[in-house]
Protein backbone atom coordinates (compact mmCIF):
# COMPACT_ATOMS: atom_id res chain seq x y z
CA UNK A 1 0.00 0.00 0.00
CA UNK A 2 1.55 3.29 -1.13
CA UNK A 3 0.80 6.53 0.74
CA UNK A 4 -2.18 5.45 2.86
CA UNK A 5 -3.26 9.05 3.43
CA UNK A 6 -4.58 11.02 6.41
CA UNK A 7 -5.40 9.66 9.85
CA UNK A 8 -9.18 9.70 9.49
CA UNK A 9 -10.66 6.80 11.51
CA UNK A 10 -13.17 5.57 8.92
CA UNK A 11 -10.52 5.87 6.20
CA UNK A 12 -8.00 3.87 8.24
CA UNK A 13 -10.61 1.19 8.96
CA UNK A 14 -11.38 0.87 5.25
CA UNK A 15 -7.69 0.40 4.47
CA UNK A 16 -7.37 -2.11 7.29
CA UNK A 17 -10.01 -4.35 5.73
CA UNK A 18 -7.85 -4.56 2.61
CA UNK A 19 -4.62 -5.26 4.47
CA UNK A 20 -6.29 -7.88 6.67
CA UNK A 21 -6.88 -9.99 3.57
CA UNK A 22 -3.17 -10.08 2.68
CA UNK A 23 -0.70 -12.75 3.76
CA UNK A 24 1.96 -10.04 4.10
CA UNK A 25 1.57 -6.29 3.81
CA UNK A 26 3.98 -3.39 3.46
CA UNK A 27 3.13 0.30 3.64
CA UNK A 28 5.31 2.44 1.38
CA UNK A 29 5.62 6.20 1.81
CA UNK A 30 6.81 8.66 -0.81
CA UNK A 31 7.24 11.48 1.75
CA UNK A 32 6.08 12.66 5.12
CA UNK A 33 3.25 15.11 4.38
CA UNK A 34 0.16 14.36 6.45
CA UNK A 35 -2.14 13.70 3.49
CA UNK A 36 0.18 10.87 2.46
CA UNK A 37 1.76 9.49 5.61
CA UNK A 38 -0.40 10.27 8.63
CA UNK A 39 -2.41 7.03 8.44
CA UNK A 40 0.71 4.86 8.32
CA UNK A 41 1.26 4.68 12.08
CA UNK A 42 -2.30 3.70 13.16
CA UNK A 43 -2.62 1.36 10.17
CA UNK A 44 0.66 -0.37 11.00
CA UNK A 45 -0.35 -0.67 14.65
CA UNK A 46 -3.69 -2.23 13.71
CA UNK A 47 -2.35 -4.68 11.12
CA UNK A 48 1.30 -5.33 11.92
CA UNK A 49 2.36 -4.07 8.50
CA UNK A 50 5.86 -2.63 8.23
CA UNK A 51 6.29 0.96 7.04
CA UNK A 52 9.01 1.51 4.42
CA UNK A 53 10.07 4.83 2.94
CA UNK A 54 12.33 7.83 3.48
CA UNK A 55 14.33 7.55 6.68
CA UNK A 56 13.50 11.15 7.60
CA UNK A 57 9.81 10.32 8.06
CA UNK A 58 8.99 9.41 11.65
CA UNK A 59 6.47 6.69 10.74
CA UNK A 60 9.07 4.73 8.75
CA UNK A 61 10.63 1.72 10.45
CA UNK A 62 12.47 0.42 7.36
CA UNK A 63 14.34 3.29 5.62
CA UNK A 64 14.77 3.04 1.86
CA UNK A 65 17.84 4.47 0.17
CA UNK A 66 17.87 5.64 -3.42
CA UNK A 67 17.90 2.57 -5.67
CA UNK A 68 16.65 0.17 -3.01
CA UNK A 69 14.21 -2.47 -4.21
CA UNK A 70 10.98 -3.67 -2.63
CA UNK A 71 9.66 -7.05 -3.77
CA UNK A 72 5.88 -7.33 -4.12
CA UNK A 73 3.54 -9.96 -5.55
CA UNK A 74 3.09 -7.70 -8.60
CA UNK A 75 6.78 -7.10 -9.26
CA UNK A 76 9.72 -5.15 -7.99
CA UNK A 77 9.46 -1.49 -6.95
CA UNK A 78 12.61 0.62 -7.00
CA UNK A 79 12.96 3.71 -4.83
CA UNK A 80 13.99 6.80 -6.81
CA UNK A 81 15.11 9.84 -4.84
CA UNK A 82 13.17 12.82 -6.22
CA UNK A 83 13.55 15.79 -3.87
CA UNK A 84 11.77 19.05 -4.63
CA UNK A 85 8.21 18.78 -3.41
CA UNK A 86 9.76 17.56 -0.17
CA UNK A 87 13.42 17.12 0.64
CA UNK A 88 12.97 13.41 1.39
CA UNK A 89 10.62 12.61 -1.50
CA UNK A 90 10.79 9.20 -3.19
CA UNK A 91 9.06 7.89 -6.29
CA UNK A 92 8.66 4.17 -6.88
CA UNK A 93 9.58 2.79 -10.29
CA UNK A 94 7.77 -0.39 -11.38
CA UNK A 95 10.08 -1.66 -14.15
CA UNK A 96 7.98 -4.70 -15.09
CA UNK A 97 5.05 -2.45 -15.96
CA UNK A 98 7.11 0.53 -17.17
CA UNK A 99 5.23 2.55 -14.56
CA UNK A 100 6.01 5.08 -11.85
CA UNK A 101 4.26 5.86 -8.58
CA UNK A 102 5.07 9.56 -8.45
CA UNK A 103 3.81 10.76 -5.08
CA UNK A 104 3.54 14.53 -5.44
CA UNK A 105 6.34 15.05 -7.96
CA UNK A 106 3.60 15.35 -10.57
CA UNK A 107 -0.17 15.64 -10.23
CA UNK A 108 -2.81 14.03 -12.41
CA UNK A 109 -4.24 17.39 -13.51
CA UNK A 110 -2.67 20.71 -14.38
CA UNK A 111 1.01 21.44 -14.83
CA UNK A 112 2.32 22.35 -11.38
CA UNK A 113 2.83 20.94 -7.92
CA UNK A 114 3.92 22.48 -4.62
CA UNK A 115 7.64 23.33 -4.62
CA UNK A 116 8.48 25.72 -1.79
CA UNK A 117 9.46 23.51 1.10
CA UNK A 118 13.15 24.33 1.67
CA UNK A 119 16.09 26.32 0.22
CA UNK A 120 17.23 24.76 -3.04
CA UNK A 121 13.95 22.96 -3.64
CA UNK A 122 13.42 24.42 -7.12
CA UNK A 123 16.81 23.23 -8.38
CA UNK A 124 16.19 19.84 -6.78
CA UNK A 125 12.78 19.62 -8.42
CA UNK A 126 14.12 20.33 -11.90
CA UNK A 127 16.87 17.75 -11.37
CA UNK A 128 14.27 15.22 -10.26
CA UNK A 129 12.18 15.75 -13.40
CA UNK A 130 15.30 15.23 -15.48
CA UNK A 131 16.08 12.04 -13.61
CA UNK A 132 12.60 10.66 -14.29
CA UNK A 133 13.15 11.24 -18.00
CA UNK A 134 15.80 8.54 -17.83
CA UNK A 135 13.30 5.86 -16.80
CA UNK A 136 11.47 3.69 -19.30
CA UNK A 137 7.87 4.69 -18.59
CA UNK A 138 4.51 4.12 -20.24
CA UNK A 139 2.39 5.51 -17.39
CA UNK A 140 2.77 7.63 -14.27
CA UNK A 141 0.48 7.18 -11.28
CA UNK A 142 0.44 10.42 -9.25
CA UNK A 143 -0.89 10.40 -5.70
CA UNK A 144 -3.52 13.00 -6.65
CA UNK A 145 -5.57 12.73 -9.82
CA UNK A 146 -5.80 10.26 -12.69
CA UNK A 147 -2.91 8.38 -14.31
CA UNK A 148 -0.70 10.20 -16.79
CA UNK A 149 -0.60 8.08 -19.94
CA UNK A 150 2.01 10.20 -21.73
CA UNK A 151 4.91 10.48 -19.27
CA UNK A 152 7.15 12.50 -21.58
CA UNK A 153 4.44 15.10 -22.16
CA UNK A 154 3.68 15.31 -18.44
CA UNK A 155 7.33 15.84 -17.54
CA UNK A 156 7.62 18.48 -20.27
CA UNK A 157 4.53 20.34 -19.01
CA UNK A 158 5.59 20.41 -15.38
CA UNK A 159 9.11 21.50 -16.27
CA UNK A 160 7.88 24.17 -18.70
CA UNK A 161 5.59 25.67 -16.06
CA UNK A 162 8.38 25.88 -13.49
CA UNK A 163 10.84 27.40 -15.96
CA UNK A 164 8.21 29.92 -17.09
CA UNK A 165 7.82 31.09 -13.50
CA UNK A 166 11.59 31.30 -13.12
CA UNK A 167 11.78 33.50 -16.22
CA UNK A 168 9.06 35.76 -14.83
CA UNK A 169 11.01 36.21 -11.60
CA UNK A 170 14.25 36.86 -13.49
CA UNK A 171 12.50 39.58 -15.52
CA UNK A 172 11.43 41.30 -12.31
CA UNK A 173 14.99 41.10 -10.96
CA UNK A 174 16.40 42.45 -14.20
CA UNK A 175 14.30 45.57 -13.80
CA UNK A 176 14.56 45.73 -10.00
CA UNK A 177 17.60 43.82 -8.68
CA UNK A 178 16.64 44.49 -5.06
CA UNK A 179 13.05 43.30 -5.45
CA UNK A 180 11.67 41.27 -2.56
CA UNK A 181 9.03 38.57 -2.62
CA UNK A 182 6.16 41.06 -2.28
CA UNK A 183 7.43 42.95 -5.31
CA UNK A 184 7.64 39.71 -7.28
CA UNK A 185 4.19 38.64 -6.14
CA UNK A 186 2.66 41.90 -7.35
CA UNK A 187 4.52 41.78 -10.66
CA UNK A 188 3.75 38.14 -11.46
CA UNK A 189 0.21 37.78 -10.15
CA UNK A 190 -1.09 41.30 -9.56
CA UNK A 191 -4.65 41.09 -8.22
CA UNK A 192 -5.34 37.65 -9.69
CA UNK A 193 -4.49 35.77 -6.47
CA UNK A 194 -7.31 35.47 -3.94
CA UNK A 195 -6.54 36.47 -0.34
CA UNK A 196 -6.91 32.80 0.63
CA UNK A 197 -4.15 31.75 -1.78
CA UNK A 198 -1.83 34.72 -1.31
CA UNK A 199 0.26 33.11 1.42
CA UNK A 200 0.87 29.98 -0.68
CA UNK A 201 1.70 32.10 -3.74
CA UNK A 202 4.14 34.13 -1.65
CA UNK A 203 5.95 31.00 -0.47
CA UNK A 204 6.09 29.55 -3.96
CA UNK A 205 7.48 32.75 -5.44
CA UNK A 206 9.90 33.05 -2.53
CA UNK A 207 11.40 29.70 -3.52
CA UNK A 208 11.61 30.85 -7.15
CA UNK A 209 13.25 34.12 -6.06
CA UNK A 210 15.83 32.20 -4.03
CA UNK A 211 16.52 29.95 -7.05
CA UNK A 212 16.82 32.86 -9.49
CA UNK A 213 19.39 34.56 -7.28
CA UNK A 214 21.34 31.37 -6.49
CA UNK A 215 21.44 29.77 -9.95
CA UNK A 216 22.88 31.71 -12.92
CA UNK A 217 20.61 32.11 -15.94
Amino acid sequence: MIDPGPDVPEHVRALQTVIDEAERALILLTHGHADHAEAATPLAAATGAEVWGPGEVSAVDHPLADGASVDTDAGRLVAVATPGHAREHLCFHWPERRALFAGDTLLGVGDTTWVAEYPGCVADYLDSLERLRGLALDVIYPAHGPPLSDPADALDRFEAHRRFRIRQVREVLLARPEADVEDVLDAVYGDSVSPRMRSAARRSLGALLEHARAVPD
